[in-house]
């Protein structure tokens, strides 16, 4: 991907998570891959509303800073999914509302309520609690690393994408289930041969 156009279009992103309050202040982090070994991500500490196409931090797959800045202090669990996953090319980290309110609770998610739920999330696991930035964190989101989205527990959800664009929608449609799982309570799932029938629409 082009570098400039992956710096302004992170930006962008940033500012859609932000607008849409799907993160807040200097919470989370995101990144997207520009090439077999680079990747650009969002700098440490940083409010996300306000990011320029040059704030964000080129970094090498092994870690190494290869621009300017201070990356995001969870860069090492977006490289472990780079490196596991060869078709993710987005990665998104957030703490949205609804999604850390079931985290916090450890209630597992619920994807199956809606068509959306099923295509664009799947199953989407727990990672247990550890200290942001520890190994430990980095750890077990790579367990669950085969996810389109993950639950972080007592912290907030991650998704990843072959886009940055899809990163993103999965982060919005996550959000908008933990949402609808928390107004609907006991609501059904859809049928399981419906269930199948979309999951094989992917």
């Amino acid at each position: 991907m082009n570098e400039q156009h992956a710096r302004e279009r992170l930006a962008e992103i940033c500012k859609l998570l932000y607008d849409r309050k799907i993160t807040v202040s200097a919470g989370g982090n995101m990144s997207v891959r520009l090439s077999a070994s680079e990747v650009l991500i969002t700098p440490s500490g940083t409010n996300k509303g306000m990011l320029k196409p040059e704030d964000m931090v080129k970094i090498g797959l092994d870690g190494k800073v290869i621009s300017g800045g201070k990356p995001s202090i969870e860069h090492r669990f977006h490289l472990a999914l780079y490196r596991m996953n060869p078709d993710t090319n987005a990665v998104v980290h957030c703490h949205p509302l609804h999604c850390t309110a079931l985290a916090s609770m450890g209630k597992p998610m619920r994807c199956n309520i809606t068509p959306e739920g099923v295509l664009l999330l799947g199953k989407v696991p727990m990672v247990p609690y550890s200290t942001p930035g520890s190994e430990e964190l980095v750890e077990a989101v790579a367990r669950e690393g085969h996810a389109m989205a993950m639950l972080m527990e007592k912290h907030g959800a991650l998704t990843q994408g072959k886009t940055l664009e899809e990163a993103y929608d999965r982060m919005e449609e996550l959000e908008f289930q933990a949402e609808l799982q928390l107004i609907a309570g006991d609501a059904e799932d859809l049928p399981a041969d419906e269930i199948k029938k979309l999951e094989g629409m992917r």
